[in-house]
């Protein structure tokens, strides 16, 4: 039977139909959620797409997190769902407290739209098992709003734990402290990023195709799990 794999639509969202191009070119079934559902329709995984959701007004995702359809990826993530969310959908999660952090305006106040190579740290989660860990791919990045902060205790906990999943390398573009470029929960099966993997699945509308494991990942953690 075909995985199922839900992308949410908050008023704003702009990367939902390249997600959902990624999830169909992965051997998914893509599946349109809605930010006022009340269901997630049985899928087996979830990707939060990057946008301004609701303008981004107050602060990048906050107010996101208090929509309908957020109140159930919550509840299954806590119970294992697979989450990866993409650079809104990154602001969402930690707004949302399904990982630590929050991300704040650019250091150099400027909106960014780059090329950037990412080291993968760890493969052990369901969105980066098709990585060998120390590996480098490059992801299209494009922020102004990216840079990850939290404080030292957090920080040095992440980086024990583990939970620093991809780290900005040949140069740091928001300022994001130790380089962070994405995280993940304690359980491993949330993942929070700021480069677009929807926006590196083909050569023809990316810089190649390294995105494209991402999804196949969580793909085939469905198989093994």
């Amino acid at each position: 039977m075909t995985a199922r794999i839900g992308v949410v639509t908050f008023p704003g969202s702009l990367d939902d139909r390249d997600a959902l191009r990624a999830v169909r070119l992965a051997g998914a079934e893509p599946i349109s959620l809605w930010h006022g559902d009340h269901d997630l329709r049985q899928v087996d995984a979830v990707v939060l797409p990057g946008g301004f959701s609701y303008g981004d007004y107050l602060r990048c995702g906050a107010i996101a997190r208090f929509s309908p359809i957020m109140r159930e990826v919550v509840e299954a993530a806590a119970n294992g769902l697979a989450v990866l969310g993409i650079c809104n959908g990154f602001q969402v999660l930690c707004e949302s407290h399904l990982l630590p952090g929050a991300l704040i305006r650019n250091a150099g106040l400027h909106f960014t739209c780059l090329d950037q190579r990412l080291r993968v740290e760890t493969a052990s989660t369901p969105w980066t098992s098709e990585y060998a860990a120390g590996s480098e791919i490059t992801i299209p990045l494009k922020n102004g709003e990216g840079r990850y902060v939290a404080d030292p205790q957090t920080l040095d906990d992440l980086e024990a734990s583990g939970r620093v999943v991809f780290r900005y390398v040949g140069g740091n573009p928001n300022g994001s402290l130790r380089d962070i470029a994405g995280i993940r929960n304690e359980a491993g099966n949330v993942v929070g990023l700021m480069p677009h993997p929807e926006h590196a699945i083909d050569a023809l509308t990316g810089p190649g195709a390294d995105g494209l494991a991402m999804f196949v990942s969580v793909l085939k953690s469905m198989v093994t799990a």
